[in-house]
């Protein structure tokens, strides 16, 4: 009975594999696949593993044994990530971008309490600018995501004291910078959220960052970069642009598992400096207990290929964004955004999709033929229920090999599905089956030796590890004879 529940698993576990990996384009904005190496860590020894740890009296304590191994670990992520973000405090335990968001939030309420009487009750924070959710926002900075509870409410209206960014009435992507400065001086939010989770124009983070010098209660500017960490300095550099603190997730455009980050530029002796001290408590223990060691073991060597693709990467993701958005445009779908800037700035064209269905109808057919994508709710929009739009994203054929040109076919199949209704998912698993090799880490001549002597060591037993090592065997020959 075990053995034909287990079976069934893996058997659909197999065919999910293939279909998502080898027929379908993956175009969803905040998915990636990670290369095999990085999988592998993931599910390594340190996957079963606990490493607490806080600093105490300047020493940092770990509170199990057996941690010096994913001790080190950590502390090379750290410092990778200070290569990429080029900035000295990098906070590693958050499990997801919206946990390093709430570590933030979290931490800002301490922060604010600081010096208070100890029979006085916690404050919230007083106000809080952010994006709205129907003009981009992402759903982790709203009072119904990981701000719930940390902002004060206004009896007045009986809702959280959160202003929104203003729009552009002529581009409703893009900030209305004239009307920053009053909106800031009048509301005084005490944490500015800049991030969104449709994403094609820069934040005015500059901006907002010059007029808080003119503030006496300067707010803190937070960045976060879930959907574009993996564009980081080419898409905008917030730290070097006034941000205080920025967060993300490490597997959208990065190349990493699913975790967190919170990175900062605070110098030392700041104002803001305790922030600091209370974003790393909020990671642990505000927030977390273990931390998933093997997707941090993984998220080294995603580091490490960022690190060293970065440039090619990016570079490549945005003209391939910039490239399909044409594409779309010229077989006849409604791209949204700036034409004259090429439609986006990142990895992500959005799509009016009205005239055919909703977004939501719309995104089922194309999965139907093998292209994935979500629905999304356009700015003017009343609500996500009845949606105008679909969302896309290029960093993961990015990934796979694909360059402007051969987003031209995929292009033209979408349109066959959204305008025409025409069922071509045959033709769209011979078009992806030109793409399967992944790019932007080892080759697979080094990455493969290294795959097996991971899987190698867990195994347990001579007799298992021989018995893997003829599969194996078996299995690359197969590959090589593109069976």
């Amino acid at each position: 009975m075990l053995r034909e529940k287990i079976e069934s698993v893996i058997q659909r576990t197999v065919e999910n594999n293939l279909w998502r990996q080898n027929r379908c384009f993956n175009l969803i904005p905040s998915e990636t696949t990670p290369s095999l190496l990085v999988k592998l860590c993931e599910i390594s020894d340190p996957a079963g593993r606990y490493a607490e740890h806080r600093t105490l009296k300047g020493k940092e304590i770990y509170f199990y044994q057996g941690t010096d191994f994913i001790r080190d670990v950590e502390e090379e992520t750290r410092a990778a990530f200070h290569e990429y973000f080029g900035c000295e405090r990098v906070e590693l335990r958050t499990i997801s971008g919206q946990m390093a968001n709430e570590v933030v939030f979290k931490a800002m309420v301490r922060f604010l309490n600081r010096g208070k009487p100890e029979d006085a009750p916690m404050r919230r924070m007083r106000a809080v600018m952010n994006n709205e959710l129907t003009k981009g926002g992402h759903l982790s900075s709203q009072p119904m995501g990981a701000l719930f509870n940390f902002v004060e409410i206004d009896p007045s209206t009986g809702k959280e004291r959160v202003v929104n960014f203003p729009v552009r009435a002529d581009n409703l992507y893009r900030t209305d910078t004239s009307k920053l400065e009053e909106l800031l001086l009048t509301t005084k939010p005490e944490l500015v959220v800049f991030g969104k989770s449709m994403f094609i124009s820069p934040e005015p983070v500059r901006e907002v960052y010059e007029i808080a010098q003119q503030m006496d209660e300067k707010p803190v500017l937070m960045y976060d970069m879930a959907h574009v960490l993996g564009l980081y300095g080419a898409f905008q550099e917030p730290l070097a642009e006034g941000a205080d603190v920025l967060t993300g997730s490490t597997h959208k455009t990065f190349f990493g598992p699913q975790r967190g980050v919170v990175a900062s530029s605070i110098p030392k002796g700041s104002p803001i400096g305790g922030l600091w001290t209370e974003i790393k408590g909020r990671a642990f223990p505000g927030s977390t207990s273990n931390h998933h060691l093997g997707t941090l073991l993984g998220l080294l060597l995603a580091v490490h290929e960022m690190n060293t693709f970065k440039k090619d990467y990016q570079e490549q993701v945005v003209k391939n964004a910039r490239a399909f958005a044409k594409h779309l445009k010229n077989h006849g779908l409604e791209v949204e955004g700036d034409p004259e800037g090429g439609y986006t700035c990142t990895h992500q064209v959005i799509v009016r999709v009205r005239a055919s269905g909703t977004g939501e109808e719309i995104a089922r057919r194309l999965e139907e033929n093998g292209i994935v994508v979500n629905y999304q709710a356009l700015p003017d929009d009343a609500s996500f229920i009845d949606s105008s739009g679909i969302r896309t994203g290029v960093q993961e054929m990015t990934r796979f090999g694909m360059k402007e040109a051969d987003f031209e076919p995929l292009a033209g199949l979408m349109a066959e599905v959204v305008l025409r209704n025409k069922s071509v998912s045959e033709e769209v698993a011979k078009q992806r089956a030109r793409f399967l090799k992944m790019h932007y880490c080892l080759p697979p001549e080094d990455a493969i030796p290294l795959a097996a002597k991971v899987l190698a060591s867990m195994l347990h037993g001579s007799d298992c590890v021989k018995q893997f090592a003829e599969n194996l065997t078996r299995t690359g020959d197969l590959l090589g004879k593109g069976a």
